[in-house]
């Protein structure tokens, strides 16, 4: 397996980070992000060394299965719960031992310096006695690894159980690119210049991209890069967003002056590309039910310069924000397991549960349910998730139509995905994009 390249940092304080960030998401449920602000890496002064946390934290939450049974085999005991900071201090130095090429006596030095930090001085032997036994027995431990699906895969069981049900020819391909590190695409604004115009200011500015065979919009760089180093970012010329999502606003045949709803719109990238497929020549609105969310779709919609109506509302319950008028095209992205999107957000593993799928996808049908009477006659509505599973997915979609005597399918005639009962799936990785699912529906 070919190791990530990563810079050596220049103080200890990033690793302190690293470890408390992916110790909240384990023992406190947080998920990376907010791990990561409560750990502190905003303290961080240098930009390499912040970078270097972030970097440590989702690869440790990436490999975390599988670096948990490889220190269960290296320690004699578990360690007490009172020292469960030192588990993940170890657990951070695994991953770099076993997964980057950072220099190994400098990832022991800085791990037992670390020890120091946290004030249990008591445990630099320990520690330094588990890497140094690590690497004296690194391909006897690898070895050992391959006879558990869970450490190899670094996937828990109830994911592989209903991967390997749902997918058993592609599952250990669906786990390998979980994996991996997701690539960073891109959406230019068509509204404002043409992908090629923009590939033409990436290669001036000395970034290598390169265009998606799938979306006209859609660029994927050849490393990521942070959005300060976007040109024309704050000036809404593009945005971050995935290849997958961005079929959206092709999928929902748009039309002008046709009255569309984004439900469950929050961050409002697909709002926006809605806005930019179709020259602005529609009536938009955007719900989101999370007023902080809602705030992350108003701001995107301002970089962009993008007039849309935003408002803060439950899809379950229309009739608290309804006005009456029914909508054209409804794009339904309904909040989902995110089992897609692993590659992007490795915390989903450690965070999900089994019992989480059966209550996302009663969540999902309630939304189609509730939505379908603000649909037009002849309208279509784009059920769409981020999901892999079909409890969330082509089940939903049967039951639906089982239901609704007014609701059709329409086929989604494309060359890529994998075309199900209902609705087409596309994998993690295929054409380089997350694991997405989309359906269109017309109401008769």
């Amino acid at each position: 397996m070919a190791k990530t390249k990563m810079a050596k940092p220049n103080i200890v304080t990033s690793r302190l980070v690293a470890c408390r960030a992916v110790q909240l998401v384990a023992d406190q449920g947080f998920n990376s992000d907010r791990a990561l602000t409560e750990a502190g890496i905003s303290k961080l002064s240098d930009k390499r060394d912040t970078s270097f946390a972030s970097s440590i934290s989702l690869g440790t939450l990436r490999w975390f299965h599988q670096l948990q049974a490889l220190l269960a085999m290296l320690l004699d005991k578990p360690l007490q719960r009172k020292n469960r900071d030192l588990h993940f201090l170890l657990l951070t130095a695994l991953f770099q031992l076993s997964k980057t090429d950072i220099a190994r006596h400098g990832v022991v030095s800085e791990t037992v310096n670390t020890v120091n930090v946290l004030n249990k001085k008591w445990a630099k032997g320990l520690v330094n006695g588990v890497l140094r036994n690590y690497l004296r027995q690194a391909d006897e431990l690898q070895r050992e690894l391959l006879k558990s699906p869970v450490a190899e895969t670094s996937h828990p069981q109830w994911l592989l159980n209903l991967l390997q049900t749902a997918w058993p020819q592609q599952w250990r391909n669906i786990t390998q690119e979980n994996n991996k590190q997701a690539p960073m695409s891109l959406r230019v604004n068509e509204l404002r210049m043409s992908r090629d115009e923009y590939l033409d200011i990436l290669s001036a500015a000395n970034i290598s991209a390169s265009c998606s065979d799938i979306v006209t919009s859609g660029i994927t760089l050849e490393s990521p890069c942070s959005i300060e180093m976007l040109p024309g970012f704050d000036a809404g010329l593009v945005s971050v967003q995935d290849i997958a999502p961005q079929l959206a606003a092709n999928f929902l045949d748009l039309q002008n002056a046709q009255r569309v709803l984004d439900a469950c719109a929050a961050p409002g990238g697909k709002t926006a590309h809605i806005m930019e497929a179709s020259t602005g020549k529609l009536t938009l609105t955007a719900l989101e039910l999370d007023p902080h969310r809602l705030q992350r779709i108003t701001h995107t919609m301002q970089r962009l310069g993008h007039h849309v109506e935003v408002i803060e509302g439950d899809a379950c319950n229309p009739e608290s924000w309804w006005k009456g008028e029914k909508y054209d095209r409804i794009l339904l992205d309904a909040p989902c397991s995110g089992s897609g999107v692993i590659r992007r957000h490795p915390d989903i593993k450690l965070l999900r549960r089994a019992s989480d799928i059966d209550q996302l996808a009663s969540q999902q049908l309630k939304l189609l349910q509730a939505l379908w009477p603000l649909l037009n006659s002849g309208g279509k509505l784009l059920y769409a998730t981020c999901s892999i599973l079909p409890q969330e997915n082509e089940n939903i979609v049967h039951s639906f139509l089982s239901a609704e005597g007014t609701a059709k399918e329409l086929d989604i005639d494309v060359h890529y995905g994998q075309s199900r009962q209902h609705g087409i799936q596309i994998l993690p990785g295929e054409h380089k994009m997350d694991g997405f699912f989309y359906a269109c529906l017309q109401k008769n």
